[in-house]
């Protein structure tokens, strides 16, 4: 291999050009219209249009990218994490094509990469497994015979891709219908696929996953293990490596299982083996569940290369040219390394993509501290694409250690312009569930902490946040700074620009007119709104039908994420003329309840 195209956008491609630079091969970048500026395509050697705007036009395009590969004299293809990373007609395409693909064989990721076929292999080897459908269900039917006889909560989950995409939990039997609607639509959306199967869904578990690394000579090595247990709408926001709090058995089970569906299913290339554990009960250790294996790069990979001294996109690019493993021996983890996913979200109004510009960007530095970004001052985050701006990772010595250096790590951090997830991760970090301040037994978080636990405690502090996220979306209250003196000593003050504008004018009232145009505006009583940028996906409910308050109404889609807008109150509900795929923009009536 001497030139590599990277068939992504954002961090992960900016990763992926360091380390092929360092390696020595070049590196070429594509990119949709809105990225053309951006810090991957300036860092690549060279750089493609795939002239399009949305996901579908541009990094899921899979003749684009080979037009482009083509163009630049490309002999490899790295695709990252999410768009086509998982999908095996790309790979055999890539590899038809006479290019070097980057992964896994095709025949494996179709293998591991549906989540059936997974768990049949994970059976096969002896590996831990919770009750599930044998294949894909075709409806509501099929999965209210599962649930009769292995009961609720139940887990419907796309049967290609990862992520989280695609996933839906059910606890109640009301909701599989629209459950499975859904996941099915999502699944399509992401993934090009909409099969989906079902399994039983363990409560209040935590996600513990196992780094895996193998090469063409047949040596399959876990470089380590991960906690991912810290999610919303199961999308993971913090991560840390080793997986603290695990029994020796645990950690073992984890390794051997790992290596044995990774053997078996003839695994080349770097990908991550999924489990889910349940709390134990006094004596009785949790329940290990094997979930899937993901047959790609991770988000959350630097945690382990922190830990462990490998560069795991190197060793991609040492397995894709034939050469074996730099060792054979699961490595010994090393310090304590935690990763914080800065993504553009309002934690106040349920973790809702929040897409703009980003006015200041300014990192943190110190011992341990690792950014790994796609960002700078002056871009402007896409509502097409993923809500991740950047990762956070900071390594210790020891976990303790490392959670105090995050403190002052996620204090000096500044992202101005749009509402980011920094508030969430510095409330985290004061947390006595995520802290385990009594040892392993209080070590209280899991994959649905954050909506239960984590709202009820500390959902009243993030009220200020949202207040600024309203300040931020409306155009005349954009966010500029200032210095006054306090005391004898300046500080720097953050105040919406309207507000700016009459302290320098020196006055407390503005004109009337002026009041019009600072004001955010009302909408009418009864107004069905979208609080996010996004598109349409469709109306819940017919034109004209009865509805009560809190009945969902309409389901928009922005970032990836699907959003479900209720009714306010009760009443007749009216849409406007909207038809499924309409752009929105924040604070768009989509109806009235009359």
């Amino acid at each position: 291999m001497k030139r590599i195209l990277i068939a992504n956008r954002g961090e992960i491609a900016v990763r992926i050009i360091r380390s092929a630079r360092e390696s020595g091969y070049t590196a070429a970048a594509v990119y949709a219209d809105q990225d053309a500026d951006s810090l991957h395509v300036q860092l690549a050697d060279t750089a493609v249009a795939l002239q399009g705007t949305t996901p579908a036009q541009t990094y899921l395009d899979q003749q684009k990218l080979l037009d482009a590969a083509r163009e630049v004299d490309a002999d490899a293809i790295h695709p990252g994490y999410g768009f086509l990373s998982e999908n095996a007609d790309f790979a055999r395409a890539v590899i038809a094509a006479g290019l070097t693909w980057i992964g896994p064989k095709p025949e494996t990721i179709e293998t591991l990469g549906n989540k059936v076929t997974a768990r049949a292999l994970a059976v096969k080897v002896g590996a831990p497994l919770v009750p599930g459908t044998d294949g894909p269900v075709a409806g509501g039917e099929e999965i209210r015979a599962f649930v009769a006889e292995h009961g609720l909560p139940v887990a419907i989950k796309a049967a290609h891709g990862g992520g989280g995409r695609g996933m839906r939990i059910v606890r109640e039997e009301s909701e599989i219908d629209e459950a499975f609607a859904s996941a099915v639509r999502e699944a399509e959306s992401a993934f090009g696929r909409g099969e989906c199967f079902v399994e039983r869904f363990l409560d209040r578990p935590r996600h513990v996953e196992a780094q895996v690394l193998a090469d063409t000579q047949g040596n399959v090595v876990v470089v380590g293990t991960r906690d991912c247990s810290l999610q919303r709408r199961n999308q993971k926001l913090v991560e840390e490596a080793p997986a603290p709090f695990l029994s020796e058995d645990q950690r073992a089970d984890i390794h051997r299982s790992a290596r044995a569906i990774c053997a078996e299913a003839g695994y080349v290339g770097a990908g991550t083996v999924e489990y889910l554990l349940s709390p134990g009960q006094g004596e009785q250790p949790g329940l290990l569940s094997f979930l899937e294996v993901n047959t790609r790069l991770q988000v959350e990979h630097p945690v382990t290369e922190e830990t462990s001294g490998v560069d795991l996109v190197a060793e991609q690019l040492r397995i894709a040219e034939g050469e074996p493993l730099r060792f054979t021996e699961d490595p010994q983890p090393r310090g304590h390394s935690v990763e914080f996913r800065l993504n553009a979200e309002e934690p106040a109004q349920g973790f809702l993509p929040t897409p703009g510009p980003v006015t200041l960007f300014a990192p943190p530095t110190g011992p341990g501290i690792r950014v790994d970004t796609g960002v700078r001052s002056g871009d402007e985050i896409s509502g097409a694409f993923d809500s991740m701006l950047a990762k956070l990772v900071v390594t210790g010595p020891d976990r303790n250690t490392t959670l105090r250096r995050a403190r002052m790590a996620l204090d000096e951090m500044r992202i101005e312009g749009l509402p980011t997830v920094l508030p969430f991760h510095r409330q985290v970090l004061e947390a006595e569930d995520f802290l385990a301040v009594d040892g392993p037994d209080s070590f209280g978080v899991h994959t649905r902490w954050i909506e239960t636990e984590f709202e009820a405690a500390y959902g009243e502090s993030m009220v200020d946040s949202e207040h600024l996220a309203a300040a931020l979306r409306h155009r005349e209250h954009r966010m500029r700074r200032t210095t006054v003196e306090i005391d004898g000593r300046a500080v720097s003050l953050g105040l919406p620009a309207a507000l700016l504008a009459l302290l320098g004018s020196g006055s407390g009232a503005g004109t009337p007119e002026d009041d019009a145009d600072s004001a955010p505006a009302e909408t009418a009583p009864g107004a069905v709104v979208t609080k996010l940028a996004g598109s349409l996906v469709n109306f819940a409910v017919e034109d004209g039908v009865e509805v009560s308050a809190g009945d969902p109404v309409a389901v928009v889609e922005a970032m990836k994420m699907e959003s479900t807008v209720t009714a306010p109150r009760g009443g007749r509900f009216r849409r406007e003329d909207l038809a499924p795929g309409a752009a929105l923009q924040a604070g768009q009536v989509l109806g009235t309840i009359e």
